[in-house]
């Protein structure tokens, strides 16, 4: 797809400057204070959360002022299938994502519309993401989920709880540093997470606290702390490329990895390739978000499966009959979990790892025909309440109900109301990649184990950009017979299962 050429104009971030000319008429919090804005009440911990909570109150577009900085917040279904017109509006890089740029830079996911790298390694990697690609990358998936079930094995024989975020976000780190990069950081062997979780989490960390403060400044020593964190990040990506090229070029298989596309291939039409200092923007970009999103993603998936048990078992019985006895389902054969995949899809639309996106408009226009926007004026879109709108999903829109994503009742909605990998031209590249990932490793765990969830647990929502639960941990116990028979592979349509719906050599890295 084509990306928008317009440039993105930095607006900043005070009221006069949004480019909204009727900004008066849109709603905001109660007692707004002078110089402070809309405080009151407010975590700076959970900034999504309360973002949320002003939503329901005050409508499908309503603004928030913090310190001198003034932001307009969408989430109605009529204006975001408008502000997805790619004619009208562009990805804005602003907020937390623009605060990524020091150690992301010009990355697919942090670069502005009008930086030419973008559109450069799109076109080179695109092709990474492929049929043929994933299916290449689908054992490399199989061996490290293997490493997963191994472990929780070992816990569950040890009568101990897992440490479902943890180990879900060693699972997707490990999936696509091998699948990408050929590269092993060794998570499942170590006691505490590699450094490089460490770093990452601290930049997305330092990232959003910029977005609550009145000045950088004050989080001097915070600064200083992501200054090495970025640090090392680059160090680590380095080391990485400089093995790479040490061996020759190429990854185990010879089929040529996402590091390969991004040393090796040139652009088809103007034969460009990306530089040394875009590359190593690259591989930081997959290596955070090839993993943070998908593994919260699978953690709150678990998390419902856990608490809906007639849920899981419908998904069991639609594992048990597709896969039949194999213990290595084929790549084709994970496409065939449709109820597990609407699982996942029902987790997303209640809590998209990446919880909101920011368009711009790319000339003067008038949003859904109602609020004007000169051109370069911007709006977050505000994801989990576009995707609990009770006008497209009813009155019960709270409530997990993996149905909602049944053929016929994807196709009875509007379209552009569940938005989990954003939109248009700059949506998540990976985004097929992380399902594929995610539908695979839930059907193992769903084929090997009974998930229990602990009683006491209430879902607690952490936020470092992206959404994660906190504190969750599971009890497991081994399904009997879970690695003998089942019934043989069949593709059918729908299920007949129907219960009620719920209320290469690996580099290891040196610390």
């Amino acid at each position: 797809m084509a990306e928008t050429t317009t440039a993105t104009r930095p607006t900043g971030f005070r009221s006069a400057e949004l480019g909204w000319p009727e900004l008066h008429r849109i709603p905001h919090p109660p007692r707004r204070l002078p110089l402070l804005g809309d405080v009151l009440g407010v975590n700076r911990a959970t900034p999504l959360q309360d973002s949320v909570r002003f939503a329901r109150r005050l409508g499908p577009i309503y603004r928030r002022k913090a310190f001198n900085r003034e932001f307009v917040f969408v989430w109605g279904a009529e204006l975001v299938a408008d502000l997805a017109d790619e004619s009208r509006f562009a990805k804005h890089v602003g907020l937390g994502v623009a605060n990524l740029r020091p150690v992301a830079g010009d990355g697919l996911f942090t670069a502005y519309n009008h930086e030419r790298n973008w559109q450069l390694a799109h076109d080179v990697l695109a092709p990474g993401f492929s049929r043929e690609a994933m299916a290449a990358y689908h054992p490399m998936m199989l061996a490290v989920a293997g490493r997963l079930t191994d472990h929780w094995d070992r816990e569950q024989v040890a009568g101990r709880s897992v440490d479902v975020p943890g180990d879900m976000t060693k699972l997707t780190l490990e999936t696509i540093a091998r699948t990408g990069f050929g590269h092993d950081f060794g998570s499942f062997e170590r006691d505490r997470p590699h450094p490089f979780v460490t770093a990452m989490v601290g930049t997305l960390t330092y990232a959003q606290r910029l977005n609550s403060v009145p000045f950088p400044a004050l989080l001097r020593r915070a600064a200083r702390r992501n200054a090495d964190d970025i640090a090392y990040l680059n160090r680590m990506v380095d080391d990485l490329v400089r093995a790479r090229r040490a061996a020759g070029g190429r990854a185990a298989g010879g089929d040529g990895d996402l590091l390969d596309r991004m040393l090796e291939t040139a652009h088809p039409e103007t034969s460009e390739r990306l530089s040394p200092e875009n590359v190593r923007r690259q591989v930081i970009t997959f290596l955070v978000a090839g993993h943070e999103t998908t593994s919260g993603a699978l953690s709150f998936a678990l998390h419902y499966l856990s608490r809906h048990p007639e849920v899981a078992a419908r998904a069991r019985a639609e594992v048990d009959r597709v896969w039949g006895a194999t213990d290595a389902p084929g790549y084709d054969q994970v496409a065939k979990l449709r109820y597990v995949r609407r699982v996942l899809d029902e987790s997303l639309r209640l809590w998209p790892t990446a919880p909101a996106f920011a368009r711009e408009a790319v000339e003067d226009t008038v949003l859904a025909g109602k609020h004007p926007m000169r051109r370069g004026a911007w709006t977050l879109v505000l994801t989990p309440m576009l995707q609990r709108d009770p006008e497209v999903w009813g009155a019960d829109a709270e409530r997990f109900d993996p149905d909602r994503f049944d053929p016929k009742a994807v196709r009875s909605r509007p379209p552009h109301v569940f938005k989990p990998f954003g939109t248009g031209a700059r949506a998540c590249i990976g985004r097929q990649f992380a399902l594929h990932e995610a539908t695979l490793v839930l059907g193992l765990l769903l084929r090997r184990y009974e998930l229990r969830a602990d009683p006491a647990y209430r879902l607690s929502v952490t936020e470092r950009l992206t959404l994660m639960p906190e504190g969750l941990r599971l009890h497991l116990e081994r399904r009997a017979g879970a690695d003998a028979t089942a019934a043989p592979a069949a593709d059918l349509d729908e299920d007949p299962v129907k219960a009620p719906a719920s209320r290469c050599p690996v580099h290891r890295a040196a610390d």
